[in-house]
């Protein structure tokens, strides 16, 4: 597995792998996951060569982080790229009233609280080395400051205030102290992504579903910003929550919903122009982001061994650049869109 070195603006410098783990899944999202069968997949992907592992408070309400300390327990801290997020505390409630119902299944009755601010920030890292069973991480990601999880513009701005007034400096003492080598907002807009950009100096960020091969708007305006910049990107949901790795079928998931028409057909045209050149939808869709030149890792999730090692497999495929070309012919990819030269 390859290993890239990435140097933050505030020049730190952090080794991901070219594929990352996003431990979502692990965290029992849409199905219960044993706790040996969690350990076996997080074993798969090492055996792999992944040495990046993301995590976050909300996977679970903090399941997820807790099968990572388990699984992290005796390995050599600087042997791996750990992150984690911000943002969230989770607080006990009745079973009832828990967060995620329908969502994730067989977790603590937590709910959560939003909170952006210097206090939460620092509360909220506190749990996570105790969950995590570490003494630094490496990337701490500000979890979902985006109208998709706050709803309206006023709450949103009420947020990005508190971040920008307050959390960001929990965040810079977090780095100067060596708790976190670098920070940055993990989002899953790239309109809210830029707006943070412009207004405080982050080092990364965390990009979920769109700078994918289905959606590359974050081309017209704010990845040429991190370029500029220096900013790297974790790009998160490749497969735009599913419908990229199983195409447009019945059920097939985009954004965390059943898919809408208009993206299954969309979808149903960039597979069909894939399997003209005999290539898997899915690694066409896993390589693409890694083209640009600011993704330093891209975090498709696991369930099984088995999806960990297609995920493997389907980074090293060979994609002809045909295939870029034919997209880009057919209106399916961003005309600037980086690819195989």
């Amino acid at each position: 597995m390859h290993r890239r070195k990435f140097k933050a603006p505030s020049g730190a410098v952090i080794g991901f792998t070219d594929l990352g783990f996003g431990t979502a899944p692990i965290g029992n999202l849409f199905q219960p996951i044993d706790p040996e069968a969690a350990q076996k997949t997080l074993e798969a992907a090492w055996s792999l060569g992944i040495r990046y592992f993301d995590t976050a408070p909300l996977y679970g309400l903090g399941l997820a982080e807790t099968r990572l300390n388990r699984f992290l327990h005796g390995r050599t801290r600087s042997d791996y790229v750990l992150s984690t997020k911000v943002g969230r505390l989770l607080e006990r409630c009745a079973p009832g009233q828990r967060t995620g119902i329908g969502k994730f299944f067989a977790t603590p009755a937590r709910r959560e609280r939003y909170d952006y601010s210097h206090d939460g920030i620092m509360r909220s890292v506190e749990f996570s080395l105790e969950r995590l069973g570490v003494d630094s991480i490496d990337v701490l990601f500000v979890h979902d400051i985006d109208i998709y999880n706050h709803r309206t513009a006023e709450v949103l701005d009420g947020h990005v205030k508190t971040l920008l007034a307050s959390g960001c400096k929990a965040l810079e003492k977090l780095r100067d102290q060596k708790v976190i080598k670098a920070f940055g907002p993990g989002v899953n807009e790239w309109q809210v992504a830029e707006r943070l950009a412009r207004a405080a100096d982050f080092d990364i960020f965390l990009l979920a579903g769109r700078y994918t091969l289905l959606e590359q708007e974050a081309l017209a305006s704010f990845l040429p910003l991190c370029e500029a910049r220096g900013i790297g990107i974790v790009l998160g949901g490749p497969f735009n929550s599913g419908i990229l790795a199983t195409g447009p079928k019945p059920g097939a998931r985009y954004d965390y919903a059943p898919a809408p028409r208009a993206i299954r057909a969309r979808v149903a045209r960039i597979e069909a122009v894939c399997r003209r050149h005999g290539v898997k939808l899915a690694d066409a869709a896993l390589r693409f982001p890694m083209h640009h030149p600011q993704v330093v890792s891209v975090i498709p999730g696991g369930v099984t061994p088995r999806e960990v090692a297609r995920n493997v497999a389907s980074l090293a495929a060979r994609i002809p650049k045909e295939v870029w070309r034919a997209l880009k012919a057919e209106g399916l990819l961003h005309p600037a869109a980086p690819v195989t030269p």
